[in-house]
């Protein structure tokens, strides 16, 4: 089992964009060679139909390879959908693979609502009260997460994603290293992109 974000980090509309279809194409590969996909939590663009952030869980005897090709920087290349006149054509995004947290937090008391799934997952989300909402009652912190599995799948994802945003926060307040996740949210490489698309279509143009 293998986590992976997407980001746009810091990028403009157009970033986001490219993250959209960058998790169409990861879709699409991921169903030819068996992987699953699971989606834990995604942040949206600042325009309808698109995405800041998406985390995924991979999960299948591919997982690792399909992580591998998607980690790193990735550049699409298109004119700007939303700026006719803009001259920049290069966008980039980032591909993280990340470890999952142990979904133990010690004494902390998490509740758990069951909820209607909901979002744009279509037919990969479940239209049942399978979608789990996990608050941590110390601090108020909740996530909501979504799948075609059981609540018992999303409750460890839940708490799996609460770790994870806990962990950050502690750092945060203590002023100390940032977490692994955090990190990529701030920071992408420029260049020596990982894998290239071009246009409207999102096509891999493959290295010569």
């Amino acid at each position: 089992m293998i986590w992976l974000q997407l980001t746009a980090n810091t990028g403009p509309v157009e970033c986001c964009l490219g993250v959209k279809k960058a998790l169409a194409r990861l879709m699409e590969e991921a169903d030819a060679s068996g992987v699953t996909v699971t989606l834990v939590e995604e942040v949206d663009g600042p325009v309808n139909g698109t995405l800041r952030s998406v985390l995924l869980q991979l999960e299948g005897e591919a997982a690792e390879e399909a992580a591998r090709r998607w980690s790193g920087s990735i550049l699409w290349t298109c004119d700007s959908p939303y700026r006719k006149q803009h001259k920049r054509k290069n966008w980039f995004l980032m591909g993280a693979e990340l470890t999952p947290p142990e979904t133990s937090l010690g004494n902390g008391e998490i509740r758990y609502e069951a909820t209607r799934a909901s979002g744009p997952g279509g037919q990969h989300v479940n239209k049942t009260d399978s979608a789990i909402r996990a608050t941590h009652v110390e601090t108020g912190l909740s996530v909501k997460v979504q799948s075609e599995r059981s609540q018992h799948a999303n409750k460890k994802l839940a708490a799996q994603l609460l770790a994870m945003k806990l962990a950050r926060l502690a750092e945060e307040a203590e002023s100390s290293v940032r977490t692994e996740r955090h990190m990529q949210h701030k920071h992408a490489e420029r260049g020596n992109a990982q894998r290239v698309f071009v246009g409207p279509g999102f096509v891999e143009r493959l290295h010569q």
